[in-house]
Protein backbone atom coordinates (compact mmCIF):
# COMPACT_ATOMS: atom_id res chain seq x y z
CA UNK A 1 0.00 0.00 0.00
CA UNK A 2 1.53 3.37 -0.97
CA UNK A 3 2.10 6.01 1.67
CA UNK A 4 0.39 9.41 1.61
CA UNK A 5 3.72 11.01 0.62
CA UNK A 6 3.93 8.69 -2.38
CA UNK A 7 0.37 9.49 -3.46
CA UNK A 8 0.97 13.24 -3.08
CA UNK A 9 4.18 12.99 -5.13
CA UNK A 10 2.50 10.97 -7.85
CA UNK A 11 -0.29 13.53 -8.12
CA UNK A 12 2.15 16.45 -8.08
CA UNK A 13 4.38 15.04 -10.80
CA UNK A 14 1.34 13.94 -12.79
CA UNK A 15 0.01 17.50 -12.82
CA UNK A 16 3.41 18.89 -13.80
CA UNK A 17 3.63 16.27 -16.54
CA UNK A 18 0.17 17.09 -17.86
CA UNK A 19 1.02 20.79 -17.99
CA UNK A 20 4.31 20.05 -19.79
CA UNK A 21 2.52 17.77 -22.25
CA UNK A 22 -0.11 20.40 -23.05
CA UNK A 23 2.58 23.07 -23.43
CA UNK A 24 4.68 20.86 -25.70
CA UNK A 25 1.70 19.91 -27.81
CA UNK A 26 0.50 23.49 -28.15
CA UNK A 27 3.93 24.89 -29.08
CA UNK A 28 5.03 21.79 -31.04
CA UNK A 29 8.05 21.15 -28.80
CA UNK A 30 8.62 17.43 -28.75
CA UNK A 31 11.06 17.41 -25.79
CA UNK A 32 8.50 19.04 -23.50
CA UNK A 33 5.71 16.80 -24.77
CA UNK A 34 7.61 13.53 -24.26
CA UNK A 35 9.04 14.59 -20.92
CA UNK A 36 5.50 15.44 -19.83
CA UNK A 37 4.34 11.98 -20.84
CA UNK A 38 7.23 10.46 -18.89
CA UNK A 39 6.31 12.53 -15.82
CA UNK A 40 2.70 11.38 -16.00
CA UNK A 41 3.43 7.67 -16.29
CA UNK A 42 6.69 6.93 -14.46
CA UNK A 43 5.02 6.56 -11.00
CA UNK A 44 3.53 3.29 -12.26
CA UNK A 45 7.05 1.93 -12.75
CA UNK A 46 8.62 2.94 -9.44
CA UNK A 47 6.64 0.59 -7.21
CA UNK A 48 6.11 1.88 -3.67
CA UNK A 49 9.54 3.45 -3.15
CA UNK A 50 8.86 7.07 -2.23
CA UNK A 51 12.51 8.16 -2.44
CA UNK A 52 12.79 6.78 -5.97
CA UNK A 53 9.56 8.53 -6.97
CA UNK A 54 10.85 11.92 -5.82
CA UNK A 55 14.36 11.37 -7.24
CA UNK A 56 13.11 10.44 -10.71
CA UNK A 57 10.48 13.19 -10.62
CA UNK A 58 13.06 15.81 -9.70
CA UNK A 59 15.37 14.57 -12.47
CA UNK A 60 12.60 14.74 -15.07
CA UNK A 61 11.63 18.23 -13.89
CA UNK A 62 15.28 19.25 -14.24
CA UNK A 63 15.22 17.89 -17.79
CA UNK A 64 12.19 20.07 -18.47
CA UNK A 65 13.91 23.11 -17.05
CA UNK A 66 17.40 22.76 -18.50
CA UNK A 67 16.59 21.27 -21.91
CA UNK A 68 13.79 23.53 -22.96
CA UNK A 69 13.80 24.51 -26.63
Amino acid sequence: MPTPAYIAGAILFGIIGFAAYRYGKKTERSKAKWTGIALMFYPYLTGSDTRLLYAVGAALCAVLYFYRD
